[in-house]
């Protein structure tokens, strides 16, 4: 399986969710701050439509690239787009198979314009899938949906272990050398990211570590363990997405 293939699965079981959604569960509040359900399935659209837009060497109404931060212009956004669930569904639906073709057919080194930086195909659709799910979160937690973690977090923890030099800087610190060693959702497998020899290490469940990560977790409340000079100051930067 490939990162495309795992985020098609994911937006698969995202598509099976919301199609059983009724009108009154569109309009709750979702997990996302001021947001509805209808509201984050937008962003997810617009988002995906700028996927679509960047495997094409275009541009998407000023998005990723704006002067405000990128939670400010994505609000922004949203609020500008009024229309009705049922059109936000099939907007999303069309939207994420388009791009999911566009990133497929893209080549493996080619640059394509994201939020912080140009990203290969490959780690464009990791941020997509860690998107998704973190959205996912914020759709059926408040709905009391089940929504149980997968495999597919393996690409949402190595994003986030390699997103600490990005994520450091965010705070002015230098990179530092992590290691993170994950129990997968199955209980049994252990994932390891970073240099064996590394003198700090952040060690725990891998759902909890992705939640960190998507700031759906805060660092204290998660059961993860963070040692050594180092360990405790990426646990809290930790994250999956640009500021």
């Amino acid at each position: 399986m490939t990162v495309f293939d795992d985020l098609e699965a994911e937006q698969d079981r995202l598509e099976d969710i919301l199609s059983g959604l009724g009108g009154p569960q569109w309009l709750a509040a979702s997990g996302a701050a001021g947001w509805t359900v209808r509201d984050v399935v937008v962003h997810l659209a617009q988002t995906e439509e700028a996927v679509v837009a960047t495997a094409a060497g275009t541009s998407f109404g000023g998005w990723p690239a704006s002067g405000g931060s990128v939670d400010d212009v994505a609000d922004q956004f949203v609020k500008a787009d009024s229309a009705e669930p049922e059109l936000v569904f099939q907007r999303w639906r069309t939207a994420r198979r388009e791009a999911l073709r566009a990133l497929r057919a893209a080549g493996p080194a080619q640059p394509l314009t994201w939020v912080a930086a140009p990203l290969k195909p490959a780690t464009l659709a990791t941020t997509r899938l860690a998107e998704h799910w973190a959205h996912g979160l914020d759709i059926t937690e408040p709905l009391g949906i089940a929504f149980p973690d997968t495999e597919r977090l393996r690409h949402i923890a190595w994003l986030a272990h390699r997103s600490l030099t990005y994520a450091f800087g965010l705070t002015g610190e230098q990179p530092r050398q992590v290691r993170c060693e994950l129990i997968a959702p199955d209980g049994a497998a252990t994932w390891e990211f970073g240099p064996a020899d590394a003198d700090s290490a952040i060690s725990g469940e891998a759902g909890e570590f992705c939640r960190v990560a998507a700031q759906r977790l805060a660092p204290g409340r998660s059961g993860l363990a963070a040692t050594g000079p180092y360990g405790p100051a990426a646990l809290g930067v930790l994250r999956t997405y640009a500021a």
